[in-house]
């Protein structure tokens, strides 16, 4: 006849027929593979050899974090708002974002100066010059895009500074060329303070400047 008593000898425990033993159990449990620990550097300084003579100092810094980082990630990005804005900004003006329009988009943000239609036509703009002249247009009017008249009397277009960033132009004074060039934050204090100069001599005020360098080019001097 099976008894009912209860086995109270250490390690076991009885009940029903079953049999569990709880030695067993914990020794599994202690064996359970334990996550490796952080290596003994972690958390820690990086301790760099000294420069040697010479040497030029240099900053290091993460992977798409350097200012102005031109990684494919960084672009893609920078790239990706572009185009968000631009499409709100032809919503707005009740116009479609059609491939044309992105595309020239695309460009002028590739060429990261002022550019002619000419210059757009042989740097891939897979549409036709009426074409290029009108949707330049409605970029323009939907506030996408700057069109600057340079010494040489041709239209250029770039991105407005709503889709780079603050800049200025130095201009050759033979081809007509135009390039952004962006000034140091000292400078740019400096005009802050002659706009706040004309304000007070001819009572102007004065919400934005822009400044224009005249000068030779590279390839005409």
């Amino acid at each position: 006849m099976a008894s009912g008593t209860h086995d109270g000898g250490a390690g076991t425990a009885g009940g029903s027929g079953d049999r569990v033993d709880v030695r067993s159990c914990r020794e599994r449990e202690r064996a359970r593979v334990v996550p490796p620990s952080l290596p003994p550097t972690a958390g820690r300084p990086v301790v760099t050899a000294p420069r040697p003579p010479g040497v030029p100092r240099t900053n290091h810094y993460p992977l798409g974090m350097a200012p102005n980082a031109t990684t494919p990630d960084a672009r893609s990005t920078r790239h990706d708002d572009v185009h968000e804005v631009v499409d709100e900004q032809l919503r707005r003006s009740r116009q479609r974002y059609t491939i044309g329009r992105r595309q020239l988009v695309e460009l002028l943000l590739s060429l990261g100066r002022p550019v002619t239609i000419p210059e757009l036509l042989t740097s891939g703009a897979s549409q036709s010059q009426s074409s290029l002249y009108r949707n330049l247009a409605i970029l323009e009017q939907c506030g996408a895009v700057h069109r600057i008249a340079s010494t040489d009397d041709v239209a250029r277009y770039e991105l407005t500074e709503e889709l780079s960033e603050h800049h200025h132009h130095v201009v050759c004074s033979m081809c007509g060329r135009i390039d952004d060039v962006v000034l140091p934050p000292s400078i740019e204090r400096a005009l802050g303070e002659a706009a706040e100069q004309a304000r007070e001599q001819r009572d102007y005020l004065v919400d934005s400047h822009r400044l224009e360098l005249v000068g030779t080019c590279a390839t005409c001097s």
